[in-house]
């Protein structure tokens, strides 16, 4: 039988093979967005401003500001060309003019620096009435310091004094540690003051209750700096006060007063520090009336019953006299401190008044820094030169003296202060100066060192001491501000100048937005002192290039005035 041929197995079926769609075409490239540029580069200079005014340097911030507004304004198509880039440049004016605001009530060269709560104050609010026991412990370490540290003044290791000492070794430990590093870098001046005078050195130590050692404390009867000395006592001893100027304020000038009032009253109670330090604080006629009722000169005595010494003072000699046998010993009592010194600075003779943020921006430090080096400047500006102050010597930081010097004589003499001036005209008065301009006829008297009944004579270029309209203008003149400005970021500008809640003026009037219709014989700069504000303000709000305007125009401007044309509360 023939053979069959293999069986073959059928080929498999081929599936076409499905083709891929093509891919979608690129979309098209985006035209390069124009705006967006313009937006981060003024923001970039917006932001750099704001970090300079929380240095407290106008001129630079006011140059960065101004470059903000460039960006755009220089722009080929205007500021306002796009929406986005109109919203950004409105935002833009209405945050330069809030920190502007803000800038002008917290530091127009008139508003007093901020103070802090004397220790005292507080230090009596939280003292016990009744004398707590002490731990036998602490009354054995007491006394064994006082064994063997030579002190100048006689120190009791009494219940009163040893309360203190645990005071301030337990619950305000913190306190004293703080204080106590804080006298390292002025004890050696104190020290030589009072070796000049021929005091205890022991004494230098009274700031610490006083004060803890700030040039800015305020007592609640109105003693101020390291000694807390009132303004009348101060006087009476070398300092000056004006409403420029308070020494007192001033460490090595206050001390040199301090040193000598403490001469005196020793003087009086017979060489007895413990009534010394009595009458420093309630004043020698308290103690000697004491004295006289009570019929002893022995302090504890005086301080152990009745009402022979107001309670402030009773506990004022113990609190002294335990912080001195801590600063003595502090390792004893579990304190440690580190070497210190005064910053060194230089002086620098101003030409008159001069604002303080000037002078740090050419230093090139904060406007704090040149507060602490300037602490009896009672404002943001050095005093006016006249009758009292023949020169002013300003502290500069070290090094920066020259530096500073070619700026003063650089700079024309309106642009180093803030202060602004007023010609008496004929027939005016302190009272018609004052109402006129809306000041107090106080502070126009004290500004110009003249009493509220001086006499003033025409011509005389008097200061007046209010807040000037504009302390930042930026090229564009921005508004004042414009309804909705609440929110804006103003945080950094008061970290910048912190106010004590008590210190703080009232915040400007919320400035509201008119329209005001163009009449015959208007011209804007006649607008503008009619709302408060200026032309070149104005002409921005407004989009205007030139001063002309026609009858029947309507100007927008943002104003702090009421309708009868006077400013606003």
């Amino acid at each position: 039988m023939a053979s069959q041929p293999p069986a073959t197995s059928p080929s498999p079926i081929q599936s076409p093979v499905a083709q891929a769609p093509p891919p979608p075409p690129p979309p098209p490239a985006l035209a390069p967005d124009p705006v967006e540029p313009l937006i981060v580069a003024s923001q970039a200079h917006f932001d750099a401003g704001q970090a300079e005014l929380q240095r407290g340097h106008l001129e630079k911030a006011k140059a960065e500001f101004n470059a903000a507004l460039d960006v755009l304004l220089e722009s080929p198509d205007g500021a306002r060309s796009t929406p986005r880039l109109q919203e950004h440049f409105d935002r833009l004016i209405v945050r330069i003019s809030a920190f502007e605001l803000r800038a002008l009530a917290d530091g127009d060269g008139f508003t007093e620096q901020p103070t802090v709560p004397a220790s005292l104050d507080e230090l009596l609010a939280i003292a016990p009435a009744d004398t707590p026991a002490v731990q036998p412990d602490l009354k054995q370490a007491v006394e064994a310091d006082l064994a063997s540290t030579a002190h100048d003044i006689p120190i009791p290791a009494n219940a009163k004094v040893l309360a203190y000492v645990e005071l301030f070794q337990g619950r305000l430990r913190d306190w004293f540690q703080i204080s106590l590093q804080r006298s390292v870098a002025y004890m050696p001046m104190i020290q030589e003051a009072f070796r000049a005078q021929g005091l205890p050195l022991d004494l230098a130590y009274i700031p610490i209750v006083e004060s803890a050692f700030r040039t800015d404390a305020l007592s609640k009867a109105k003693a101020k700096g390291f000694w807390q000395l009132m303004r009348g006592t101060a006087v009476e001893n070398g300092l000056s006060y004006d409403w420029y100027v308070d020494e007192r304020s001033n460490p090595e000038k206050a001390t040199i007063a301090a040193a000598r009032y403490l001469k005196v009253l020793n003087g009086m109670f017979g060489g007895d520090w413990h009534l010394t330090l009595a009458s420093y604080n309630g004043g020698p006629g308290t103690v000697q009336s004491a004295m006289r009722r009570r019929k002893t000169s022995d302090f504890w005595k005086l301080a152990e019953k009745g009402r022979y010494l107001p309670r402030e003072t009773k506990e004022y000699v113990p609190m002294v006299l335990a912080s001195i046998v801590i600063a003595r010993n502090p390792a004893q009592y579990g304190f440690t401190i580190e070497p210190a010194a005064v910053p060194a600075a230089d002086s620098v003779a101003v030409p008159g008044p001069v604002d303080l943020r000037r002078v740090a921006e050419w230093a090139g430090v904060t406007v704090d820094e040149i507060q602490r080096l300037n602490p009896e400047l009672r404002r943001m500006t050095t005093p006016i030169l006249g009758a009292k102050y023949k020169n002013y010597a300003l502290n500069v930081p070290n090094g920066t003296a020259i530096g500073v010097v070619e700026q003063l004589s650089a700079a024309p003499p309106e642009e180093l202060t803030v202060l602004q001036w007023h010609t008496v005209k004929r027939g005016e008065t302190l009272l018609s100066i004052a109402t006129k301009l809306s000041v107090r006829r106080t502070d126009l008297a004290e500004a110009n060192f003249l009493n509220v009944r001086s006499a003033v004579k025409p011509d005389q270029q008097l200061v007046i001491p209010r807040t000037p309209n504009t302390l930042l203008t930026a090229r564009t003149d921005r508004p004042a501000s414009v309804p909705g400005t609440s929110a804006l970021p103003s945080a950094a500008i008061a970290a910048a100048t912190p106010v004590a809640p008590a210190a703080r003026p009232a915040p400007p009037a919320e400035p509201t937005k008119v329209t005001y219709r163009v009449k015959a014989g208007d011209t804007l700069s006649a607008i503008a002192e009619e709302y408060g504000t200026t032309v070149n303000r104005i002409r921005t709000w407004n989009n205007l290039r030139g001063d002309r305007i026609t009858p029947g125009d309507r100007l927008t401007i943002y104003t702090t005035r009421g309708p009868d044309g006077r400013p606003r509360p």
